[in-house]
């Protein structure tokens, strides 16, 4: 009798769709996906992505064996899994021996699975006692992270279900694109719409979702925290605020109050470019409804100022008595597949399982006992992404870096600099699927099994803890990334690690047990017989919390918390050599980096490059038309890509996407201007020049506009 068809999840997105996989056909055949029509996140849909992910199992540029490099400038070769092992071991114990055990770092990735990133925290902390692993989620989350830790307490991107979206007459959506990013999520959406509810858009594309709305807000890149400070102005100045919420259950209001006194519409029209009869018809639309919700995602988030501008949308839902109320509140749209899990459980360089803060003595003592070490062996905090990427090779800095699941090349903001780090390593070992840009670069070369190979757990952008299972068998000479670690880990002298998921899992929740994220609840077995549990989960027998702040806050007065911000403007604004603003983004038929989906031929036909979009009126001004090729060029390199004009995006704006390496990475011009509570980089919005690509580059100096 053939195997059943395996439920499982899409390896893609924080929406963690529900899919069946059936590979009853052997290796020969491809696995057959279909969508879990029951599921409640995406109810049988999928996108373009989801539907193809099967073709990424059985590719024929699968890395199935190790591959070592003999010496800088040779080519990888194959290598059996002892001599690359040794030869990882060897380096991090004498970067360690000639350096300090920080000259050793771990870089992971936001879609490991919960396990994974639990286990690399503790890898780095116990194994090698390092202060230096960060992870990609640095550059997604971060800042969203910190403002709602901030004012609520605790950081769940989504505080209530999705489908709580369907319910809200009003929404007002911020720097997010869920027609292109998260498509399967649209269907509440638009329920929502068909009931009559009323939606705006705040970006300065008109995308897919915002030609949706009821009403488009296009603020110049950058200027949304004064935004949401002038509609709390208007909100305030006509008498709509729930004076009775904001008494009974926050604290700090009068001081937010002051401080939007300046924001007068006329005023944040100036700052903003955004009309000031929409700004006034926003606010009244948001104010005067029985349910509203307001989301904000990267657009408004991956900037220098990108805590303090989450913290003004915080504060406008605050001011309306938003969070907690039914269908209401205020979300973060979380993007990677495990962007929730992966920052709750250690693999950020300040935090300890269950969300604890890694300075904290009894946080540190807690996680000490369950690792079975003396808490003072844990090191302190080390430095975030940016910062110990961009020191790699330096005196102080790491020499010996082991990058899992992530392709910080492609990636990681100022990225030619980036590039130079990594090159100034004294080794390098990369773990992945696929030769990324990142792992041809690499020393040593690691194998890993898919996600279809592999059973561990995820929590998607709902903070529901899903099981993604095991459907098929990996290539003989693969290995999961936790054996891989519990292997290092018995190579440095070091017991008390386990390469079996659910062992793992469930030390796992013993560590997060008491901390903001807990865990401790849940089992595999819990996560099967519900389709998923929400986290807080502090016991097996206590029901798990779909929806938060319904009747406080965890923070220590049980209040939510308004901080007062001011826009700043961006750390580059347009001059006579850069004159225009660059924004970078997502697109519908890649993710991230593309490691994946440039792979995959049906999502590569579609989007086969990146494609520069610009106003008309720009195009026209630099002589550039749709398809010809432009060059792009800020203070921190240049890149040629094809132009598409497009009258939705703002005249004085150039959108590109970042999932391209090479010549085509965006990332190389993108400012790593860091945010100073998140240190999030400020990859939504840098000056750049626009010019043809077969005109004469400019000499150092000279006007591009």
């Amino acid at each position: 009798m053939a195997p059943a068809p395996t439920k499982t999840h899409c390896p893609y997105c924080s929406l963690q769709c529900g899919i069946t996989l059936d590979a009853s056909g052997g290796s020969s055949e491809k696995p057959i996906l279909e969508p879990q029509r029951d599921f409640p996140t995406n109810r049988g849909g999928l996108c373009a992505k989801g539907w193809t992910a099967a073709e990424l199992l059985g590719h024929p540029e699968r890395l199935t064996g190790p591959l070592v490099r003999d010496e800088r400038g040779s080519p990888l070769r194959p290598a059996t899994w002892n001599e690359a092992l040794e030869r990882v071991v060897a380096a991090f114990q004498r970067a360690q021996a000639d350096h300090g055990r920080d000259a050793v770092g771990c870089f992971g990735g936001g879609g490991l699975t919960n396990e994974k990133a639990y286990q690399f925290g503790k890898f780095a902390r116990v194994a090698l006692r390092t202060s230096a692993i960060d992870y990609n989620g640095r550059f997604c989350m971060s800042s969203a992270a910190a403002a709602t830790n901030r004012s609520f307490g605790i950081d769940r991107g989504l505080p209530f279900p999705l489908s709580d979206i369907a319910r809200a007459d009003v929404i007002l959506l911020v720097g997010s694109n869920p027609a292109e990013t998260l498509p399967p999520a649209m269907q509440y959406f638009d329920e929502g719409r068909a009931r009559g509810a009323r939606h705006i858009v705040v970006d300065p594309r008109r995308t897919p979702t915002a030609a949706r709305a009821d009403l488009h807000l296009q603020p110049v890149p950058g200027t949304d925290l004064a935004l949401a400070n002038g509609m709390l102005n208007i909100i305030a100045r006509e008498g709509l605020i729930d004076e009775k919420y904001v008494a009974d259950r926050t604290a700090g209001f009068e001081a937010v109050r002051r401080a939007v006194r300046l924001y007068w519409p006329d005023r944040v029209e100036r700052i903003t470019g955004v009309p000031e009869r929409d700004i006034v018809a926003a606010a009244r639309l948001l104010a005067q409804a029985d349910r509203a919700m307001i989301l904000t995602a990267r657009g408004a988030e991956q900037h220098s100022a990108g805590t303090d501008t989450a913290q003004a949308f915080i504060n406008l839902a605050l001011a309306l008595g938003l969070p907690g109320r039914p269908y209401s509140g205020f979300a973060t749209i979380t993007g990677q597949g495990n962007g929730q899990g992966g920052r709750e459980h250690g693999q950020k360089s300040d935090q300890l399982p269950g969300y604890r803060k890694l300075d904290d003595t009894e946080a540190r003592a807690h996680v000490a006992r369950v690792w079975g070490v003396n808490p003072a062996d844990l090191p302190q905090p080390g430095r975030s992404a940016y910062e110990m990427l961009s020191a790699m090779g330096t005196s102080g800095g790491v020499r010996a870096l082991w990058v899992v699941a992530s392709n910080i090349v492609v990636s990681a903001p100022n990225a030619l600099h980036v590039a130079e780090r990594l090159g100034a390593l004294d080794f390098l070992v990369v773990s992945d699927i696929f030769l990324s840009e990142t792992a041809e670069l690499a020393d040593v070369v690691l194998p890993t099994t898919q996600w279809a190979e592999e059973s561990g757990t995820m929590t998607n952008l709902e903070g529901r803890v899903i099981l993604r299972r095991a459907a098929l068998a990996a290539p003989r000479e693969v290995r999961s990334d936790l054996d891989v670690m519990a292997d290092l880990a018995k190579r440095l002298g070091v017991q008390g690690f386990s390469a079996e998921p659910q062992e793992v899992f469930e030390e796992l929740t013993r560590a997060s047990q008491g901390g903001k994220a807990d865990y401790r609840g849940i089992s595999y077995q819990r996560i099967e017989d519900n389709q998923g549990v929400f986290w807080p989960c502090p016991s097996p027998l206590y029901p798990d919390t779909p929806r938060l702040f319904t009747e406080d806050f965890p923070t220590p007065d049980r209040r939510a918390h308004f901080h007062p911000v001011e826009h700043r403007g961006t750390p580059e604004l347009p001059d006579d050599e850069f004159p225009y603003y660059l924004t970078t983004g997502r697109v519908m038929r890649q993710y991230q980096s593309g490691t994946q989906t440039r792979r995959v031929p049906q999502l590569a036909e579609g989007e086969p490059e990146p494609v520069a979009e610009l106003h008309p009126t720009l195009a026209q001004s630099v002589g550039v038309a749709s398809g010809d090729k432009v060059r792009l060029r800020t203070r921190r390199g240049e890149t040629v890509m094809t132009a598409r004009t497009d009258s939705g995006i703002r005249p004085d704006t150039v959108f590109a996407p970042f999932h391209w390496g090479g010549a085509g990475n965006i990332n190389r011009l993108t400012n790593p201007e860091l945010d100073p509570y998140s240190r999030m980089p400020s990859f939504k919005v840098c000056a750049v020049s626009v010019s043809r690509a077969d005109t004469a580059q400019p000499r150092e100096g000279d006007s591009n506009g």
